[in-house]
């Protein structure tokens, strides 16, 4: 559905509503929409640390330099 910004004014409540039912809702402004009423997403639940602890290997020489034809190849 499509209004315009003084019906949105005058009926936001109901607005909300059926926004909130799943229907899009567009503000227009002289027949030109503007912005769609939307809900919000519901947030995720908090990201839990250390999912991945294990999972993954880090060599003692991960920072060595690189071989001088592996350099070679990054500078051309």
């Amino acid at each position: 559905m499509q209004v315009n910004i003084h019906e949105a004014k005058t009926n936001f409540s109901v607005l909300i509503k059926r926004a909130l039912a799943g229907e899009q809702v567009v503000i227009a402004r002289n027949g030109v929409p503007l912005l769609t009423l939307v809900p919000v997403k519901e947030k995720t639940k908090p990201r839990t640390p250390g999912l991945s602890l294990g999972k993954g290997i880090i060599h003692e020489d991960f920072d060595a330099p690189l071989p001088d034809d592996v350099v070679r190849e990054f500078e051309e």
